[in-house]
């Protein structure tokens, strides 16, 4: 995939459009959180338009006199591209740049340019191109020779186009190559997988809203090296690493990329077989930035991603981070509303002992107790149970050592044979 360095800085109008079923300050955060996304992706914001409507209109999203509206202020502004916050029909996409006369993309275009930017492996770069490819599909009629051209704004950015009468075709044959070459990575991923499942360690997954400092916990409980930067998407692919917990069990603890309100389908589609690692894990720590001025909105929209991954009923830690930014009275307030999360400063490393011991709690909450008979000549498995799991009474007895302990679901294999009744 070609990624093209932009030669200039664009300039950009966000619009928002307040429907009767959001309220005004609702329709602010967004264009917030948009305007962070546009200067992640590497362009100027320089004006921001939000317009009431009860519904959107058909053609154009805004209706035609705002996008005439838009159009001037746009002349006025000398901008180079607007953009939307709610997704845009490939239609409206059209009608809207014939009346801007200049580029009209969406709050999808503008994430698909970012992880474009920030694609770094293999299997990333498959992913978001794939992604790019299925959001420029609907999109090819009545473009052009524009396709052909390999620019460097905002949305554009990724595998270059060719002329419209073989694009549709070139682009469908190269969707199905990538489809195939992730099918083939997946496998590859399951396999090892399967790897970690037979070695009996437990995993945990970091999840939570994009720039919630996922990457910096996981650095500060493993001393890993992990990319960190203060941007949205800084982290798109899975990074596992082995800690032990406090009581001595080792654990695989993996950083995940970041979810973001209204996240790109196509994107959640494309990276299904990444985020596999979260649906398959023993536990998630839901990390949660605590100086966010949208806590519980973030919070869902990281829920409904993991619905859609099929990972809402695996076990979570609500974990929240960057408590060093909140006073006092603050952090005392969050505590009484959220009284069984956790609470920590991964940049400092405060909390990081509470963090594990409630790891520890949790995985070993969902242990099974079972009664054992393990022979006398089969020490290493008993060095394994007090090591992978919690031994609640050992003897002495006929024929080996009676054993009563917890262990998880990944150890249990292992000790089936040497089950007892009681």
């Amino acid at each position: 995939m070609s990624l093209i360095d932009r030669s200039f800085k664009e300039k950009i109008i966000l619009v928002g459009v307040a429907f009767p079923s959001a309220q005004l300050n609702e329709v602010e955060e967004s264009l917030d959180e948009l305007a962070l996304l546009v200067d992640t992706a590497g362009a100027e914001v320089v004006a921001r338009v939000i317009q009431r409507r009860n519904e959107p209109d058909a053609a154009t999203y805004v209706g035609k006199g705002k996008a005439e509206e838009l159009h001037s202020l746009s002349e006025a502004l000398d901008v180079d591209t607007v953009v939307f916050d709610d997704e845009l029909s490939p239609a409206q996409q059209r009608n809207l740049e014939k009346i801007l006369g200049r580029t009209a993309i969406d709050r999808t275009a503008v994430i698909l340019d970012i992880f474009a930017q920030n694609a770094s492996t293999m299997e990333g770069k498959t992913q978001v191109e794939l992604a790019l490819l299925t959001y420029r599909l609907p999109r090819l009629r009545g473009k052009g020779k524009a396709l052909s051209q390999q620019v460097g704004r905002i949305g554009t950015r990724g595998p270059g186009e060719t002329k419209l009468e073989e694009d549709r075709r070139r682009l469908l044959a190269r969707i199905a190559k990538l489809k195939a070459d992730l099918k083939e990575l997946s496998s590859t991923r399951k396999l090892q997988r399967k790897a970690r499942v037979k070695s009996r360690v437990a995993s945990v997954s970091l999840v939570g809203y994009t720039n919630s400092g996922k990457s910096t916990l996981l650095n500060a409980l493993t001393d890993a090296d992990v990319y960190v930067a203060n941007k949205l998407f800084a982290t798109l692919d899975p990074r596992t690493r082995r800690l032990e917990l406090p009581g001595g069990e080792p654990i695989l603890c993996s950083d995940t990329v970041g979810f973001v309100k209204k996240l790109p389908h196509q994107l959640v589609e494309a990276f299904r077989s990444t985020l596999e690692v979260v649906a398959e894990s023993d536990l998630l720590c839901h990390v949660v930035d605590s100086s966010s001025s949208d806590i519980e909105g973030r919070m869902n929209a990281v829920h409904s991603v993991l619905e859609e991954i099929e990972a809402g009923t695996v076990d979570e830690i609500l974990v929240f981070n960057k408590i060093d930014r909140l006073s006092a009275a603050d952090l005392v307030e969050l505590k009484m509303k959220y009284p069984d999360a956790v609470y920590v400063s991964a940049i400092e490393r405060n909390g990081l002992d509470d963090l594990l011991e409630a790891i520890a709690a949790h995985l070993r909450a969902k242990a099974k107790v079972v009664d054992l008979l393990i022979p006398f000549d089969r020490g290493d498995l008993l060095a394994m149970l007090h090591r992978e799991g919690e031994v609640i009474f050992q003897r002495e007895s006929e024929g080996g050592f009676k054993v009563k302990a917890r262990l998880g679901r990944s150890s249990l294999g292992a000790f089936s044979e040497y089950k007892t009744s009681s």
